[in-house]
Parts: C-alpha cells; structure tokens; sequence
C-alpha cells in the first residue's frame, strides 16, 4: 500500500513542507511541544523577518521555497530551498527575502517561544518585545 501525502495538520505528524506552502500569514505557530516549536512564515518580496536575538532560545531555519539572506552575527549567508541555517541563542539574527515570490520557510524554536496557535497575518501584527 502506498502512502497518502500529508498535507494538512495532524495531533502527531504532518508535513510541513506542505503545511508552509500553504500558509499565507507572516507566522503561524504549527505545533509546540515541550521542548520544540514549528512555525511556518511567508515573507513578502523585500520584506524581511524583522532583526532580533533572542537569549535562551536556539533557532534553526528551513527555507522551502524561495530566495533568502540571512544574516546571523557578522555572517551573511544567501540561502535557497532546501538550505538550513542555525542561530545559537542570543545571536543577532535577521531573513530578508530577495525574491519576486513570498519566501515560505519553517522556524523551529528550542525551547517553545510564542503560545501554541499563534497567528501572525503580518509582521506589523508581533507585539513590541515578542520572543519568536
């Protein structure tokens, strides 16, 4: 019997590929569990995810579609999909999209940092002084 592809949320497994490629919203917290967070993000052309560092809270980032910058301390990394890049906590961090299409990526955050559901239409929706 052959698999069916996931592409919707499910309790224990889902396909995040799938599940970012539909997302439309700047942030939507996808599952959280007690020691991992998956966020799907699309990023408008020339938008950026915003400048930050985050003490206490380790990030890895996927693209899935795309074309990014990142910039991670003094490191400037142009990053396509497939590629990940790794942000130790504290460490100044932004995504810039340098495509003509949205940039669609997953956030992972160890340990969680935004409440399970959160939903962010737009990056001017995050709360002043937000951990995500």
């Amino acid at each position: 019997m052959e698999a069916e592809p996931i592409n919707e949320l499910h309790e224990s497994a889902m396909a995040l590929r799938g599940v970012a490629f539909a997302n439309t919203q700047f942030l939507r917290v996808v599952h959280t569990g007690q020691h991992l967070q998956a966020a799907v993000m699309s990023i408008p052309p020339d938008g950026e995810m915003g400048s930050r560092s985050d003490p206490g809270i380790d990030r890895l980032f996927a693209i899935i579609d795309g074309t990014a910058e990142a910039r991670v301390g003094e490191l400037a990394l142009a990053l396509l999909p497939g590629d990940v890049v790794f942000v130790e906590a504290g460490k100044r961090h932004n995504l810039f999209n340098r495509a003509t299409i949205p940039l669609r990526l997953v956030s992972f955050s160890a340990p969680p940092a935004l409440p399970d559901g959160t939903v962010w239409a737009t990056a001017a929706d995050e709360p002043a002084g937000s951990v995500r």
